[in-house]
């Protein structure tokens, strides 16, 4: 009887009995190379713009699919993907809601690569699908409800939460929603094949009250043909809808309320700021969403309902999956957690995080950027050179040179992206565009702020 070959050393396997000693060395040469490449671009985000970043990364991967395998792939292709990166990690990376992950968070997040169980059957992910169910509810609970599923962000979220109310009320749910919504919203309307959605001003960059009394008794209807998406943390300057009012009026004209509160929803950890999202649990469904203002890598969106029964039309049956034998033998049913079958358990990040730092950790470093935002924003005031929008909400500043004209706030933007020294957003808030920047590294120093500022000046024509 021969001997069985070794398996060759880039063909071992992540898990089982060789799995930690596989990865060791891979581990290294991950790191290595993350710091190799972020030591090569040398600052925020890639200077030379799109030509330049795709020409470096094409002649790093050279031919993707050779005849016989490369073994510095691994090497070459992260110093690749981190030298062409936008780290957000980087207080001169300021522009989206997408935050700095937490080491703690990554580290749990390669446990769940390695593992690599799937949620849509009990016996891919016995663990998982315990920690879930556990982690979710906790959370839904933070937020003043029932329960919750886990989903890949607020789009997927949104989406969802108009399905469950055309399920529960019927295909003629009509979406009412500010003119300050995310337009992941509207979308999902059109993706369901619901009536054209009703859009409400938002004169000062937050739902207005009375423009939405005067919607909801114009289109008066059954009970729950209407659905109202509020706000709570809008995706240009961070702002709140005023909830109570809000939640006030759906109930007097018998409306479901939806809030999408996916950047806002940090504010749930923190003592200070918390009151700000008062009114959140007399929605019927809430987007949460912690690879914001949670610190998780991609992905890390979750759906709150108030009625954990609205969840029930999610079912589906295989029986590969899901035999009613099973499950009446009392293995878990997970096919109604979600719209995907295949799913990772983006849970262990979260509970990870949520177990290792507590409410009062995760509040502090609420706390840390919006404070940070103020900071800025004193900044900005202060200079006779820029214009301030309006105070920061939670952790995003828009600001512009005074006096620019459009063209030149724009030109500013694009420069400094292409040299790669600063990443900046952008909004139109009043119909003029202001720069816009979203502060999501807590450890952020005055001094970085300071200096964004003056890159910011430096760049601007006079």
């Amino acid at each position: 009887m021969s001997t069985p070959h070794p398996p060759a050393p880039h063909t071992r396997l992540a898990s089982g009995p060789e799995g930690a000693a596989a990865l060791r060395p891979l581990l290294d040469t991950v790191l290595a190379a993350l710091d190799s490449g972020r030591r090569a671009r040398g600052g925020p985000l890639p200077a030379g713009g799109p030509e330049a970043v795709t020409a470096r990364l094409r002649a790093a991967a050279g031919d993707i699919l050779p005849e016989h395998g490369d073994p510095q792939a691994l090497r070459v292709l992260v110093h690749a993907l981190a030298e062409g990166a936008a780290d957000p990690a980087d207080p001169l990376c300021a522009a989206h809601l997408h935050c700095p992950p937490l080491a703690l968070a990554a580290a749990a997040d390669l446990a769940v690569s390695t593992l690599n169980p799937s949620l849509d059957s009990w016996d891919q992910a016995p663990a998982a699908s315990a920690l879930e169910t556990l982690v979710t509810r906790a959370l839904a609970h933070r937020a003043g409800l029932a329960d919750a599923v886990v989903t890949t962000g607020g789009t997927e979220s949104n989406q969802l939460a108009l399905l469950l109310a055309r399920e529960k009320h019927g295909g003629g749910v009509r979406l009412v929603h500010g003119a300050n919504a995310h337009h992941s919203l509207p979308r999902a309307a059109w993706l369901l094949g619901l009536p054209d959605p009703v859009t409400v001003p938002a004169p000062a960059g937050t739902l207005d009250p009375a423009a939405l009394d005067t919607a909801l008794t114009d289109l008066a209807g059954p009970r729950g043909q209407l659905l109202v998406a509020a706000t709570a943390g809008t995706t240009d300057a961070g702002l709140i809808d005023p909830l109570t009012e809000i939640a006030r009026l759906c109930a007097a004209h018998g409306a479901r309320l939806h809030i999408d509160a996916a950047h806002g929803c940090g504010l749930l950890f923190s003592d200070r700021h918390r009151a700000r999202l008062t009114g959140l649990d007399a929605a019927h469904t809430v987007t949460l969403d912690l690879h914001k203002l949670g610190w998780q890598p991609v992905a890390a969106g979750l759906l709150a309902v108030r009625d954990p029964a609205d969840l029930t039309v999610l079912h589906q049956h295989a029986d590969y999956l899901n035999a009613d034998d099973d499950t009446d033998a009392g293995l878990p049913d997970l096919l109604g957690r979600s719209l995907r079958t295949t799913r990772r358990p983006d849970i262990l990040k979260i509970a990870v995080t949520l177990k290792t730092l507590g409410r009062t950790g995760l509040g502090a470093l609420v706390d840390q950027v919006c404070a940070h935002a103020r900071a800025f924003a004193d900044l900005v005031d202060a200079h006779p050179g820029f214009d301030l929008y309006d105070r920061p909400t939670i952790s995003t500043v828009l600001f512009r040179p005074t006096g620019a004209a459009d063209d030149t706030v724009a030109a500013v933007r694009r420069t400094l992206l292409t040299d790669g020294r600063a990443v900046l957003g952008r909004a139109r808030p009043d119909g003029r565009l202001w720069l816009k920047t979203t502060l999501l590294n807590p450890h952020t120093r005055p001094d970085d702020l300071a200096a964004l500022l003056a890159l910011v000046e430096g760049t601007t024509p006079r």
